[in-house]
């Protein structure tokens, strides 16, 4: 990417005011564009029709109608793994998948109806608990992209949850969070998933570990309760593993046929449509799962098929690499204004930043420029009474995506009227701002005199100039999520192949995880003797003060 280009091609943006591009009476119905039951309104930017089109220019000269045949064909564009990106066919129909995939095909065919199975046969009750009663809650157990994708989905789609039945998501490490669950569980109708590629990732066998215990210990107590012997049959009864490990999955006690299969052509944070979606499947039934993958694929042809101007992915990616490399914003604020979407931020925050926080080219070369954005956001309207005021006042500019639902998933038809007027104001004052004279000129409307105007008035200024999205979907229901994850999926996708870095791989995270690894094993040596020649002398102090004060407790 020419950063030198894009510089230049911003320095009239960086100093004019955004407001003043509605003088063009027509911008809102320009800058706006609808697919996949989707609407995004980008009036808000600040860029102009000869701006935007030399980025969509950019955009062609690195070869992105390219890039996107080769990801959907199968191409390995995950060069340092050596691996293809075919999240997108999970959500195809089965032609595409037996065009794309060949051979493999009847594998993920298979699987999908196996999985279709399971949700019908624990849904009808086919598929009981030890005690012969049928399932009443799932409690799904991950970390990462085993997670993210199934929590904000479960989240989302509250209202096509199926009565009978509640979903748990457990991730974090921390035994707080397991004994949390464990107040809110009974083991004898908890059915558990498993979600490990490797069935090797730390976080997730520690709390696979705890919980197993927990239903084990249960188990014997319903046995002599019961008079009968359940024992280990919990575990083979009420486990499933979604993995590509499976000796590891079988040792640990989860019957083979209770196995799902993961591939290395799904990365983690883009795996929600795969078996990992088999928690969310339990809860709301094949019919919306298959609606949520139908609304994805929705958006993955309009990516594929409309021209860059009319693409909504490569406008909302471009708008990106304009606001990070032209306006040399660094942040990105992602707020929903629906309480059912709370936890799409943390999501983002996940697919974007694990996806493009690089600063290596696909080559291995050092990057002359900046990439992902730090993803930050929370549900409206909570947001506008914590960071919102540094949004409004700081000398930061934070660019913006506001989404939002137009109906509304409760009965309380004055707060969602509230909530939608909330959403649209927020955009307008970042947007706006308030000068010198407005804020002078507010305060003597109210009855201040000059004294307290002259006192005030600066602090009641607001920069204006913020950048934002605006995405409107009729309603939030499967299909709509499904489309709205997939158009944050290939922005992504189109900013990494602008920025030329690999979007598919984290050697971070795997840095991360082998460092905790090395930091555990020295912490099962006795006190006197914590050292070690690769950790630094900080780690160590650390260690020696946690273990020092762990005996003393």
């Amino acid at each position: 990417m020419d950063i030198e280009y894009l510089a230049k091609l911003a320095s009239s943006a960086s100093s004019r005011n955004l407001f003043s591009l509605f003088k063009d009476t027509e911008r809102s119905d320009k800058y706006s564009l609808s697919a996949a039951g989707l609407h995004l309104d980008y009036a808000k930017q600040n860029i102009t029709d000869s701006e935007l089109k030399s980025l969509l220019f950019l955009a062609n000269q690195e070869n992105l109608s390219d890039k996107i045949i080769a990801q959907f064909s199968g191409i390995k564009l995950n060069n340092t793994e050596q691996r293809a990106v075919l999240h997108s066919v999970l959500r195809a129909p089965e032609p595409v998948k037996r065009n794309v995939l060949a051979e493999q095909s009847q594998e993920l065919v298979d699987t999908e109806a196996k999985m279709a199975r399971i949700v019908d046969d624990v849904q009808t009750g086919k598929v009981r608990s030890v005690t012969g009663e049928k399932f009443t809650d799932i409690l799904a157990i991950g970390i990462g992209g085993s997670y993210y994708g199934v929590k904000v989905a479960l989240s989302a789609l509250v209202p096509f949850h199926l009565q009978g039945l509640k979903a748990h998501v457990l991730a974090n490490v921390d035994g707080d969070a397991a004994q949390e669950k464990f107040n809110k569980l009974n083991p004898a109708t908890t059915l558990v998933v498993v979600i490990s590629k490797t069935f090797t990732t730390q976080e997730t066998l520690l709390n696979a570990t705890i919980v197993k215990d927990w239903m084990l210990k249960a188990a014997r107590n319903i046995s002599i309760s019961a008079s009968g012997i359940i024992g280990d049959d919990i575990i083979s009864q009420h486990w499933y593993a979604v993995s590509t490990n499976i000796p590891a999955a079988t040792g640990f006690g989860i019957k083979e046929e209770n196995i799902l299969p993961m591939w290395d052509w799904v990365g983690g944070r883009f795996s929600l449509w795969s078996a990992v979606g088999l928690p969310l499947a339990l809860v709301i039934g094949n019919k919306h799962f298959s609606e949520l993958k139908a609304g994805a694929y929705l958006m993955d042809q309009h990516f594929q098929q409309a021209p860059f101007e009319q693409n909504m992915p490569v406008i909302m990616a471009m708008l990106g690499i304009w606001n990070r490399n032209g306006l040399g914003y660094p942040s990105l604020a992602i707020l929903p204004y629906n309480h059912a979407l709370r936890a799409l931020p943390g999501y983002l925050q996940q697919t974007d930043m694990e996806s493009n926080g690089k600063s290596v080219t696909n080559d291995g070369e050092q990057l002359d420029h900046l990439t992902a954005p730090v993803v930050f956001g929370q549900e409206g309207t909570n947001g506008q009474h914590a960071f919102m005021q540094l949004m409004h006042q700081s000398a930061d500019i934070i660019p913006t995506d506001f989404i939002l639902s137009l109906a509304p998933t409760s009965k309380f038809l004055a707060n969602h009227d509230a909530l939608v007027a909330n959403c649209f104001a927020q955009s307008e004052a970042l947007m706006q701002g308030k000068t010198l004279v407005q804020a002078k000129a507010e305060l003597f409307a109210s009855g201040a005199n000059e004294a307290d105007v002259n006192r005030l008035a600066s602090h009641k200024t607001m920069k204006g100039n913020t950048p934002s999205n605006t995405l409107l979907m009729k309603q939030l229901d499967p299909k709509s999520l499904g489309a709205l994850l997939a158009l944050y999926e290939h922005k992504i996708f189109v900013q990494g192949v602008i920025w030329g870095v690999n979007s598919y791989d984290q050697w971070g995270v795997e840095l991360g995880k082998q460092l905790g690894k090395e930091v555990l094993d020295v912490m099962t040596n006795p006190l006197e003797s914590i050292e070690s020649t690769t950790l630094s002398s900080s780690s160590l102090s650390l260690i020696r003060y946690y273990k020092d004060r762990l005996t003393n407790v």
